[in-house]
C-alpha cells in the first residue's frame, strides 16, 4: 500500500478528482496549502508572490495501482507552466478503519 500526495494548481484539482473518479479512485483528502517550488515563487511586474496557493490531495492506494493513479494525477494537472505540482509516493504499513477498526483500504 502507498501514500500518494499530490500538490497541484486550485484551477485543476476538480480535473485531477474527475478523473480519478473516472478510473474508480474516489477515496482521498483534499487540502488548501500554500508553498512555492524551484522557482521560490513568481514575480508579476513589480509584485514578487513568495508562496502560492496549492490544493494537496491525499490518497492511499494499493501497490498497484500507483502507476495508473500518478498518470491520471500528471495529465490532469498538466498545463506546461511552472507550478503544475508535484507527486510524492510513501509506503503505508497499515490502515484502520475507525468505526469498524477493520485493517486494509
Amino acid at each position: 500500500m502507498k501514500m500518494v500526495r499530490a500538490i497541484v494548481r486550485p484551477e485543476k484539482v476538480e480535473d485531477v478528482v474527475g478523473g480519478l473518479e473516472d478510473a474508480g479512485y474516489y477515496s482521498l483528502t483534499k487540502l488548501n496549502v500554500f508553498g512555492r517550488g524551484k522557482q521560490k515563487g513568481i514575480t508579476l511586474g513589480e509584485v514578487h508572490y513568495d508562496e502560492l496557493p496549492k490544493v494537496m490531495l491525499l490518497m492511499a492506494v494499493e501497490d498497484e495501482s500507483v502507476e495508473e493513479v500518478v498518470k491520471i494525477i500528471s495529465y490532469k494537472a498538466y498545463t506546461g507552466h511552472f507550478g503544475d505540482g508535484k507527486v510524492f509516493i510513501s509506503p503505508v504499513e497499515e490502515a484502520i478503519t475507525v468505526r469498524t477498526g477493520a485493517k486494509g483500504l
